[in-house]
């Protein structure tokens, strides 16, 4: 009789788990984040694919980056938050059972795309030409390829929360999708430069 009491005890404390101890990422979100972070990249090729010399280091404005210079800052930006993910989050403690996942995805979709309020960059993710302009597209190509690598091989997401933003602490699943999400404000930048009048046509 106790050994069949222990038996369920220990069935319901393994069915409890991932609610104390962590959230799960859901299929559909899995699939929404991998679909968010192809998308974003292709919106970042699409606006920067074959652009000339001229027209990649072109600045509206002395105090305006050039498209070179955005892809610099997403590919820097990008970097640091993988390395931040991997090293630190996956290491850090889950968040509370009832914390709203659904509610912090949707801030990070909506609020980190929204150019109507700009931010100052600090000083590490502030252009200083790491690389040639011309090489730029190709090491955000680079960065994402492993970004998606690490999502796609990674099943606890969910299951440890840090790090600190304008968000507050994210769980792993939604600071990737902040970075996806950084990628398609600064794909935004990317167009305006691009309709600035003095453009280069070629």
């Amino acid at each position: 009789m106790i050994s069949r009491r222990v038996t369920q005890l220990c069935g319901v404390v393994l069915l409890l788990a991932p609610t104390a101890f962590g959230q799960t990422l859901s299929q559909a979100d899995r699939e929404k984040g991998l679909q968010y972070l192809d998308q974003t990249r292709d919106g970042v090729v699409v606006a920067t694919k074959g652009l000339s010399e001229a027209q990649l280091t072109f600045k509206p404005a002395p105090d305006r980056w050039s498209i070179a210079e955005v892809l610099e800052h997403i590919t820097v930006v990008e970097g640091a938050i993988y390395s931040n993910v991997t090293e630190n989050i996956m290491k850090a403690p889950p968040g509370a059972a009832d914390r709203d996942t659904a509610k912090i995805d949707a801030q990070v979709f909506a609020m980190v795309p929204d150019r109507t309020h700009k931010v100052k960059a600090p000083e590490q993710f502030v252009p200083t030409g790491r690389w040639p302009a011309a090489d730029t597209l190709d090491q955000f190509l680079k960065t994402r390829a492993r970004t998606i690598a690490f999502f796609e091989s990674t099943s606890d997401l969910r299951a440890h929360v840090g790090g600190q933003g304008f968000l507050g602490p994210l769980d792993a699943y939604e600071w990737i999708m902040f970075t996806a999400a950084h990628s398609a404000r600064h794909t935004k930048q990317i167009l305006e430069v691009k309709a600035d009048p003095n453009f280069p046509k070629q």
